[in-house]
């Protein structure tokens, strides 16, 4: 397809969010003891005692996780401003971005660790909003033969935010400087105050659901040959044709061709959040502390693993399709989290294995962001029509957090006191159970336009199918 500047620009202002979220998924973790030490500075200033081990990790676990359950609640509102304020209202929800940042900022000189928590919650919200409204922009202008790839970016912005130098004691992850580090997510979010107000509002969401065909014309600028958009309006056009003008909360999960995309949706997003990646993402330095003496730079080194395949999913997207990348990521998890289970109990014994619990760290990190780490993020808006879109992504966006929210909650307790080294099987079967699903009913949406993947859904209410020749789940 013909890449046009504002196409360009439209893609890379809304992944800038995105940026931020890996930032501050990743720059908590580095500097995780100092973060601590601050932590029990302040409870001993007021009670004149240091604060014990166990609320020491309940409050780090809390410090962690909070920003996912903000996120979690910050996904309840994706359809009301979708609907309310369009496609781009990212540039709204960004004042939430700046409020965090500015709490997190201010935790250190409050000598306060709820206002580190309440600006990670306030993040959070953020998040939540974002990583919904993002994959929904993005999507709705792209060209259908590159929507994968570009949704892709998003998260190839995200896991660029979690490999980040800040957190290192050598730059800004020392005592003095921890809070000026979380506060460095200041600049994108005022970058994209810069770049968004250029940017068009989705044309597909002006015809379909403001019947506003003339700004809809905005596509040109998007396309910028006549050919390609007179072509693309008319298949706007015949979704509307077959789309509901008005879904509901309930009219969503009551609607027969709703239902499968919904189970897709179900076991996608919480077969990848649940299948060990996020436990490695936010406590990857703990894990590697008591075996290693620079385990800060191993985290690091998961920061580059986890870029670099993110970028290898997004020149795959388009030529292997979502199906294929997301086979290959689930199994090769659930490899890896078999082999960990035997390292991680073996370890004691024999200490030199701690350098192949690394590689299968890095692994299982790899596995992820080929397949179902951006995927998850963006299935929902494919499978879904115009109408049930937002509400689609609101749903994959709680899956999705709530996952996160669980998982940093309880792997800790999980691995020090209940599981142990068997906390990984649990991860193992989890996607095991997603690869079969994904196996026996996820259809290919690769190249196919948002109508045709609809239509195939809608078979399973009786309506013929016209295009025979692709996957189908009902037949």
């Amino acid at each position: 397809s013909h890449l046009t500047a504002t196409l360009v620009t439209s893609i890379l202002g809304a992944v800038i969010g995105s940026l931020q979220i890996g930032y501050h998924t990743g720059n908590i973790n580095a500097p995780a003891k100092i973060i601590e030490e601050f932590f029990n500075n302040t409870w001993r200033a007021r009670h004149n005692r240091s604060i014990s081990d166990h609320s020491l990790t309940f409050l780090w676990s809390l410090s962690v996780s909070i920003k996912d359950f903000g996120a979690l609640l910050g996904s309840l509102g994706v359809k009301y401003l979708a609907d309310s304020y369009g496609r781009n209202s990212i540039l709204i929800v960004n004042g939430l971005s700046v409020v965090g940042a500015c709490l997190m900022f201010a935790s250190k000189a409050s000598e306060s660790f709820e206002v580190l928590i309440l600006g990670r919650l306030v993040f959070g919200l953020f998040c939540g909003l974002v990583m919904s409204l993002n994959p929904l922009y993005i999507q709705e202008v792209s060209p259908t033969n590159l929507r994968g790839a570009f949704a892709t970016l998003n998260q190839v912005s995200f896991a660029a935010g979690i490999l980040q130098v800040a957190g290192l004691e050598i730059v800004l992850g020392t005592k003095h400087d921890w809070a000026m580090m979380l506060s460095l997510s200041l600049i994108p979010a005022l970058t994209q105050y810069v770049i968004l107000p250029f940017c068009p509002e989705s044309p597909r969401y002006l015809l379909i659901n403001r019947q506003e065909e003339i700004k809809a014309k905005s596509l040109l600028r998007l396309r910028g040959r006549a050919e390609n958009v007179f072509a693309e309006l008319e298949e706007m056009k015949e979704e509307a044709a077959h789309t509901q003008s008005r879904v509901t909360i309930q009219d969503f999960f009551k609607k027969r061709s709703y239902r499968q995309p919904i189970i897709i949706v179900l076991i996608v997003s919480l077969g990848s959040q649940l299948s060990g990646f996020n436990a490695i993402i936010n406590y990857s330095t703990k894990m590697f502390q008591a075996k290693f003496d620079q385990a800060k730079y191993l985290t690091l080194g998961v920061g580059a693993v986890n870029l670099t395949f993110t970028l290898v999913a997004f020149f795959l997207m388009e030529r292997a399709g979502r199906r294929r990348l997301l086979l290959t990521g689930f199994i090769s998890i659930a490899v890896c989290n078999l082999i960990m289970t035997v390292v991680d109990s073996v370890l004691h014994l024999v200490p030199e294995l701690r350098s192949l619990q690394v590689l299968l760290v890095f692994c299982l990190t790899s596995a992820y962001e080929l397949g179902p780490g951006p995927i998850s993020w963006f299935i929902a808006a494919e499978l879904f029509d115009q109408s049930g879109r937002p509400i689609a992504m609101a749903f994959s966006s709680l899956l999705n957090w709530g996952g996160k929210f669980v998982l940093a909650l309880l792997f800790p307790p999980l691995l020090q006191k209940i599981c142990g080294a068997y906390v990984y099987l649990l991860f193992m079967i989890v996607a095991l159970l997603a690869f079969t699903f994904t196996w026996i009913r996820l259809p290919e949406t690769k190249g196919r336009t948002f109508d045709d993947i609809a239509e195939e859904f809608r078979g399973a209410e009786g309506i013929p199918l016209h295009n025979k020749t692709v996957f189908n789940t009902f037949t």
